[in-house]
């Protein structure tokens, strides 16, 4: 059984110095991907200076600043092609809980999940250092995804997840569109409309304490306009799994 964490970055420097010992000290190995941004603040370059510690530590860096959808791309297919069986998403700074990824490993090993989620709403709200506006927004963001796709999934745009390799393939075999927050839903919900086992892991979601959140209106704004083209073009897409994948 084969792991591998993909953690994009844009100016997560002092982040990723933390986050690799965090996960490279679990009991359960897990390779890490980073897929960096070309980040003026030197991610990259840190991430070389720790690969000369840690030998489950890989990095992919673009020419620029392409948007959490095309780093997200680039690792599952590079993950694909090195042929991990379990594919996890993370975030650099520490929101998502490291010993969390455990959890969700479980739940699509032992336990019979396609796609395992680390929700932040499905046993109330557990956000911590969220200011109230923030919290609100992502809490009806959810509310609205669920309406418009029929998704019963709590946490729609959870960034925290882990795929088997063979639902991965499948999920990839259809173009995803969007690249922003959007992408986050445009994942799960091409997961369901393939009828595959989706479950969410309560996790209590921190607040980054470095660096600069990522988070904007313009975000927001993309993903409600983007779960609405989402929702259309499906109207004119047959889904269905691959043996193949």
């Amino acid at each position: 059984m084969t792991n591998l964490v993909i953690i994009p970055t844009y100016n997560e420097k002092e982040n990723i110095e933390s986050i690799v010992p965090a996960i490279s000290s679990l009991d359960e190995k897990f390779d890490i991907l980073v897929v960096d941004d070309n980040s003026p603040d030197g991610t990259g370059a840190t991430v070389k200076q720790l690969q000369q510690r840690y030998n489950n530590l890989h990095l992919i860096e673009k020419p620029g600043k392409m948007g959490l959808g095309a780093a997200y791309l680039t690792g599952f297919r590079w993950a694909i092609e090195k042929g991990y069986d379990y594919i996890f998403e993370m975030d650099a700074d520490f929101s998502h809980n490291p010993s969390d990824l455990i959890r969700l490993l479980n739940a699509c090993h032992n336990e019979g999940a396609d796609l395992a989620i680390g929700s932040r709403y499905i046993s109330g709200i557990n956000v911590i250092n969220w200011p109230l506006s923030r919290i609100l927004m992502s809490y009806f963001a959810s509310i609205y995804v669920r309406t418009i796709t029929g998704m019963k999934i709590k946490d729609t745009t959870a960034g925290f997840k882990c795929y088997r390799r063979d639902v991965l393939k499948n999920i990839l075999r259809y173009q995803i569109k969007s690249v922003g927050y959007c992408f986050q839903i445009e994942m799960k919900f091409i997961a369901w409309k393939l009828g595959y086992k989706i479950v969410e892991i309560p996790i209590v979601f921190t607040d980054r304490r470095i660096g600069t959140s990522k988070m904007s209106g313009g975000v927001f704004n993309e993903a409600f306009w983007g779960v609405l083209r989402m929702k259309i073009r499906s109207f004119f897409t047959r889904y269905r799994i691959s043996q193949e994948a």
